[in-house]
């Protein structure tokens, strides 16, 4: 399967990579976890297919210290214990959240009271936004058929300068 379109290599679409990389910098300074951010990240991107995210997030996570027994257990975080009550909050509103479509309710209230209770105020708009960033991100990869396998940690940081 081929790349359909270098977003990279077009005017506008370079324009608009740099605005979301400069929302990850911004979510990347917040309180909100790094390794929480990355798992999070992990499987929105596992549930939308996204190849070039899952490759990113899991080497990002994995150059940043998470072990590979966590990695391996993210697609089946509700099965494993290796995770805190906290990321399995984030997690599931990760999962809920990338999966609207699939539920009426969108997120459930009870997935919300446990965000509630595990994060403040700014760590929760951070996970919110996180979530429909990497959303985002993983269905305009999916579109164009950007391909996973050659991604190098802090391969895009440049792009939010």
């Amino acid at each position: 399967m081929e790349t359909r379109f270098n977003l990279m290599a077009n005017e506008v679409g370079a324009k608009l990579a740099k605005r979301f990389a400069g929302v990850a910098a911004v979510l990347q300074s917040t309180a909100l976890p790094q390794s929480t951010q990355e798992l999070v990240s992990l499987r929105a991107s596992q549930i939308n297919g996204c190849a070039l995210c899952v490759d990113m997030h899991t080497k990002e996570a994995a150059a940043a210290g998470e072990t590979a027994t966590r990695l391996n257990l993210v697609a089946v975080w509700r099965e494993a214990t290796v995770f805190t009550e906290a990321e399995r909050a984030a997690l599931a509103l990760a999962e809920e959240g990338t999966r609207l479509a699939d539920a009426h309710e969108g997120v459930s209230d009870e997935t919300w009271a446990q965000v509630r209770k595990h994060y403040d105020d700014d760590q929760t708009a951070a996970l919110i936004t996180l979530v429909a960033m990497i959303n985002a991100a993983n269905r305009m990869n999916v579109i164009v058929r950007n391909q996973g396998g050659s991604y190098q940690p802090g391969m895009f940081s440049a792009a939010a300068h």
